[in-house]
């Protein structure tokens, strides 16, 4: 992990005690095909949290791997960490950061540190949607982009960095006992490039701990590096396990 990122991480674990009974979610799904086409593509994310007092910890991790008889197509992992601290109980004040490593974006690696305001607009058992607001600070670094006939460089990789507005918005809806509707977005918007993910979730349990979530993602830059698209899509079948 880059260096740059592991203090605001340490620090928003810092305020984490060491006893805290912490729960969340882990899924993952695996798709593997033999015969005329060899595929290979499996995805893992691991969310958690924490509330004591007026403070909320989360942490996440998310893994990307696909292949086919070509070679490896996508190889992407991502690290988030978040502290809340709440005001009323409708608004809070929050401190992120997040760290994402593809190999298959042209960026060697993108990292954002950031703080601002939340509000809880609806906050009931069935349904919760929340949304934050503010600033942060982003670093990246690119890589070497080459033609693809030719091999010659085109443009060298460089690091950068930039002040981004980073807004969320988080909706979750149970519909019955057993399915629910999750949405997160996320937007970093700065002076050269501003990237969006947005995350469409719907689950349906089993049994207590074990859920079927079929999930749509789309994430977009509108100023990618050289050669690459501005926006890729991700449709996911996993296996949840809620973790209590």
């Amino acid at each position: 992990m880059h260096s740059k990122l592991l203090l605001p991480l340490l620090a928003l674990g810092a305020v984490t005690p060491a006893y805290a009974d912490w729960t969340g979610k882990g899924e993952a799904g695996l798709v593997i095909a033999s015969g005329n086409t060899e595929t290979e593509t499996a995805n893992v994310k691991l969310n958690m949290a924490h509330e004591r007092d007026k403070w909320k910890n989360q942490f996440g991790l998310a893994g990307l791997y696909a292949s086919d008889d070509t070679g490896t197509t996508a190889q992407r992992w991502e690290a988030f960490g978040q502290s809340d601290y709440n005001f009323s109980p409708k608004t809070f004040w929050f401190g992120a950061a997040r760290y994402e490593d593809d190999e298959f974006s042209g960026f060697e690696y993108q990292a954002t540190v950031s703080t601002g305001l939340g509000r809880k607009f609806i906050d009931t058992d069935r349904t919760k949607f929340v949304g934050t607001a503010g600033v942060g600070y982003k670093f990246f670094e690119t890589r070497d982009a080459f033609d693809e006939n030719t091999g010659l460089l085109i443009e060298e990789g460089t690091r950068e960095d930039d002040i981004v507005f980073r807004g969320t918005l988080d909706f979750e809806h149970q519909f019955t006992e057993t399915t629910t509707l999750i949405d997160k977005f996320i937007v970093e918007a700065g002076a050269d490039n501003t990237f969006y993910q947005n995350d469409l979730s719907l689950q349906v349990k089993m049994t207590e701990v074990l859920a079927l979530a079929v999930g749509y993602s789309v994430r977009h830059n509108t100023d990618p590096p050289v050669g690459f698209e501005k926006t890729d899509t991700l449709t996911t079948v996993n296996l949840v396990y809620e973790i209590k």
